[in-house]
């Protein structure tokens, strides 16, 4: 709840959602074992994103802006985003440390393909079962991802690639769309 997963943002862009946590009150044993492993809870691509830009802005979460500014016909600028702190949700010891391992991901683990020379991304790859329409997961359909930055000493782009339903095999996130964010 602390990196705003089950709120909206506040992105300046209409429809959005807040995701699904499991309450707390509700929550049992099994739910806790899924949630680590990303199941039982629904995060929209902004939010997920946002989480991790706020590991690579030193455990500060930000307000996310769909632009940074506003320019009329003349170039003069009109209306410009600040960045905005919304709160401290990690230190920055635990941020700088998880950066890290996040860069351990691309240079030596399930990441690799996205390791770009020179760069020093970090990220993390994902590959989740769909869930079915009568409930559960899908033996065989899956969604593909991989959310990164870069470089981690010092963050200047941040990207999410999500490949929905991928053919074949392998279908990893570390197969299908780490590449993405690589290119």
């Amino acid at each position: 709840e602390a990196f705003g997963f089950g709120k909206k943002t506040g992105i300046d862009l209409p429809g959005e959602a807040a995701g699904i946590l499991v309450p707390q009150s509700r929550a049992k044993q099994i739910d806790l074992a899924t949630m680590s492993m990303g199941q039982a809870n629904a995060v929209t691509p902004i939010q997920l994103l946002n989480a991790v830009c706020a590991v690579a802005n030193e455990g500060k979460l930000m307000k996310p802006h769909l632009v940074k500014q506003v320019i009329d016909n003349d170039g003069k600028v009109i209306k410009k985003m600040e960045p905005q702190v919304v709160k401290q949700v990690v230190s920055e010891q635990t941020a700088k440390k998880l950066s890290m391992i996040l860069e351990g991901e691309v240079i030596n683990g399930t990441g690799k393909n996205a390791y770009i020379e020179g760069y020093r991304p970090g990220g993390k790859t994902g590959t989740a079962q769909k869930i079915a329409p009568t409930g559960g997961y899908m033996a065989s359909e899956y969604i593909a991802s991989f959310i990164g930055y870069a470089p981690v000493n010092d963050p200047q782009l941040a990207c999410l690639v999500v490949v929905d339903a991928p053919q074949g095999y392998p279908y990893y996130g570390g197969w299908v769309a780490a590449p993405g964010f690589k290119t």
